[in-house]
């Protein structure tokens, strides 16, 4: 089952234009390798499966973003500092590429609550209320505040903290009574003693944070509670305690990299940190189990140090990178911005992990193309994969404007 438990239909007209795409993907493929980022190995227009090939023609279909074969040039009038003003530019040209491009198909799945959480920070950060505006347009008039339809599936509560977001922008009752409403009915359900809600380490972003704001925004513990009690299931369930990082389901426990290592999924791991992050934003100081959470943040920060790659960003599988020839920016951009964050509110020490974010950063600008694409993303999936280096995706998109939207928020340097 791929990154979300979603499962999407495909009617044979649709499956017809995904084996167009995965043709015409397949011809385009080595042309992509052309327009690589700098620092990018020779190996890095290795071969992709047909499964994977099929994921990103469905990911084209579904518009959470493309690979082409020629995305033109990189930029090169982009700085890769920390200087406020070099990564509010970096920032305005990625988000208004991708609000041009992704508007229009803007919808209630998780690929897009990543993203609108994105567009959300950079409207604050960049002192402009267009990507703002937007998300909540689509959020009252489009949507009607409402979240996917399965209302106990995290993927589909994932709405619900964008929602929340907006609310304590504007503080308007009505954009989440039926939040409210609707998370008061899951709290009375059971738990399946089969299966724990949050069985996948994605989960832990889909739906925890959107806990946490609401507890935040009604002043009521009692859905902190409920979000406790979850998350330690699924961190009793996933969490190594000697590699510091969750397995992204059961079903990987015993699985291996060619180098025999654990299979640590970048994006994975990317969406548990931001997750964390965002949890401990709507956490009061005094909630009885706030080391908890941080704890393990820290555990997972200093994890990723180590095995940061000297392009300053990580690999799909992030403990057999050597197998990966590209860096994976989905995953790096939500690692930047959660040690961003952990430095910013005293949770990291900002000399160690300062150089780390400044590095990751420079990496992840040096992906970005002169019309504003950020390229070198995996499709969706459940586990490392290859891709190309002018691959995009909504998701990633968001994480790079949630770290850049942590990054203009650090000390200034002495």
């Amino acid at each position: 089952m791929k990154e979300s438990s979603t499962v999407y239909p495909v009617k044979m007209s649709e499956f017809a234009f995904l084996i167009v795409l995965v043709l015409l993907f397949d011809v385009a493929g080595p042309v992509a390798a052309q327009v690589t980022a700098p620092n990018v190995g020779a190996d890095a227009s290795q071969s992709l499966s047909p499964q994977e090939k099929a994921d990103i023609a469905a990911d084209v279909q579904r518009h959470n973003g493309d690979a082409p074969s020629n995305a033109g040039l990189l930029a090169n009038d982009l700085s890769p500092s920390l200087n406020p003003a070099d990564v509010k530019k970096a920032m305005h040209r990625v988000a208004d590429w991708q609000l041009d491009r992704s508007q229009q198909f803007f919808n209630l799945e998780w690929p897009h609550c990543a993203l609108y959480a994105g567009f959300i920070a950079a409207s604050d950060s960049l002192k402009n209320p267009k990507y703002h505006d937007a998300v909540y347009q689509a959020a009252r008039d489009k949507f009607k505040f409402a979240t996917g339809a399965r209302k106990l599936n995290a993927d589909d509560q994932c709405m619900a903290q964008v929602y929340l977001d907006l609310y304590l922008h504007k503080h308007e009752p009505e954009d989440i009574t039926g939040i409210k409403a609707q998370f008061d009915t899951v709290m009375q359900v059971p738990d399946d003693p089969k299966q724990i809600p949050w069985w996948w380490c994605d989960a832990l972003f889909m739906a925890p944070p959107a806990w946490a704001r609401l507890a935040k925004a009604t002043g009521d513990r009692g859905y902190l509670d409920y979000m406790d009690r979850e998350w330690h299931e699924t961190t009793d369930l996933l969490w190594d305690p000697q590699e510091h990082f969750y397995f992204r389901d059961s079903t990987y426990f015993q699985k291996r990299e060619k180098n025999g290592r654990k299979i640590f999924w970048s994006r994975g791991e990317g969406w548990v940190m931001a997750g964390t992050a965002r949890v401990l934003d709507g956490m009061p100081e005094d909630y009885p189990g706030r080391n908890y959470y941080i704890q393990h943040f820290q555990q997972m920060a200093a994890a990723l140090m180590p095995i940061q790659q000297p392009d300053g960003l990580w690999r799909s599988g992030l403990l057999d990178p050597d197998a990966y020839a590209l860096p994976e920016n989905s995953g790096s951009a939500f690692f930047t911005y959660s040690l961003a964050w952990g430095i910013n509110h005293h949770l990291l020490d900002e000399k160690i992990y300062r150089p780390v974010v400044a590095k990751a950063w420079a990496g992840l600008v040096s992906h970005i193309y002169e019309d504003g694409r950020l390229g070198s993303m995996q499709q969706v999936g459940a586990d490392p994969a290859h891709f190309t280096p002018t691959s995009s995706y909504i998701y990633g998109v968001g994480g790079f404007l949630l770290a850049g939207s942590e990054i203009v928020k650090l000390p200034a340097t002495r």
